[in-house]
Parts: C-alpha cells; sequence; structure tokens
C-alpha cells in the first residue's frame, strides 16, 4: 500500500481531513523508524523534561524498549546511559 492509499483509507475510515491523516501517517512511521539509540535519546529528554531523575528514568525506557513493536536488545542501565551520555 502506497502512502498516497494509506492517506486516503484512513480518510475514508476515520472522516479525518487528507492533511491531517498524512500528518498523522508520517508522525507513526517516524515513530517506528526511530533506532533504539534515537528512542532512548528522546525519552529520555522527554521524561527529564517531566522532572524525572535518571534513577527513575532508566527501568522506565528499558521497560517501554522490551515493547516496542520490534524490540530492541535488552540494554542495561549502564547501556542506556552511554547511549544518552556518550
Amino acid at each position: 500500500m502506497t502512502q498516497t492509499e494509506l492517506v486516503r483509507h484512513v480518510v475514508a475510515t476515520t472522516g479525518l481531513a487528507p492533511e491531517t491523516a498524512a500528518r498523522l501517517i508520517a508522525d507513526v512511521v517516524a515513530y517506528f523508524g526511530e533506532t533504539a539509540e534515537q528512542f532512548v535519546r528522546r525519552r529520555h529528554a522527554e521524561l527529564r523534561r517531566r522532572h524525572y531523575g535518571n534513577a527513575g528514568i532508566w527501568p522506565v525506557i528499558a521497560a517501554e524498549l522490551a515493547e516496542r513493536r520490534v524490540a530492541a536488545p535488552e540494554l542495561s542501565e549502564r547501556q542506556l546511559r552511554r547511549i544518552v551520555y556518550g
């Protein structure tokens, strides 16, 4: 299915405007296109903005990685810190 066909399908099944459906599809494709490293960096930044401390962030990110559609390999807290801080 092409992206144009997918937009038409979403418009037909949800009643969304074509522009909104296209933006929604682009967001979903980008989300699932993230590498594990990109996901870890993004989620770390989001959780820090919510005032989580690192001690609470690492278990959350590790659990979320395991639940992604294509699960990343299990990463230790140290590996997660290295992704974020180098």
